[in-house]
């Protein structure tokens, strides 16, 4: 089942009332504040994958060579 199948996708009606909500629940003083902390939890989410997708070849390679080492 594609996750989108109970809410479908999102459009900009949708982010408008989500962003009235959030405005209304933090106020324009401290939403620049959650902005900003969201805009740094992304970045290192990103940064996060993208090392763990660089660490994922390495180790598939080192196994490998260690198997040649077993078998010869």
């Amino acid at each position: 089942m594609h996750p989108y199948a109970l809410i479908g996708p999102l459009g900009w009606s949708e982010l408008l009332i989500i962003f009235f909500i959030v405005l209304i629940i933090f106020g324009p003083r401290k939403l620049p504040e959650v902005a900003e902390a969201l805009g740094k939890s992304i970045q290192k989410f990103k940064k996060a994958a993208k090392d763990v997708q660089k660490e994922i070849p390495q180790d598939t390679d080192g196994n490998d060579k260690a198997d040649k080492d077993l078998k010869g």
